[in-house]
């Protein structure tokens, strides 16, 4: 991956305000503050992916094959993470679909999340570690 410069990390934070900016609009506009979950539920989906992908690469080991537990393990974080990412995008479709919110509330909240959590993963593709071995 590149190296990010300046103008990718101005990019990028400006991408993310956009995000954020909706979701609070989406709120504010509307009066109902429902869609505010999302920007939870997008601020954790990285964490398990993160924490089982720390847990899988502390076993591997240049004598050993860590074998199946380790790919198990990375299975299991990127299933919950996609699992929250999913639940981030849903969770105002299904506010919606009962009432609590309106549809142009869902809209901004849906492509504000989205925002959100493609900033999330561009920042985690550019500012990755790359090991020599």
């Amino acid at each position: 991956m590149p190296h990010a410069g300046l103008k990718t990390i101005i990019a990028l934070s400006f991408v993310l305000a956009i995000g954020f900016l909706l979701v609070i609009l989406s709120s504010a506009l509307y009066g109902q503050y429902s869609p505010l979950f999302v920007v939870a539920t997008y601020l954790v989906a990285p964490i398990p992916n993160a924490i089982c992908s720390r847990y899988a690469s502390s076993y591997n080991d240049d004598f050993m094959d860590s074998g199946s537990s380790a790919s198990s393990v990375l299975d299991l974080g990127r299933f919950l993470t996609g699992f929250l990412v999913l639940m981030g995008m849903a969770l105002p479709a299904v506010l919606a679909h009962a009432g609590v919110i309106q549809l142009g509330a869902m809209v901004m909240s849906i492509i504000g999340g989205l925002l959100i959590y493609g900033t999330i993963i561009a920042f985690t593709m550019f500012f990755q570690e790359e090991s020599d071995f």
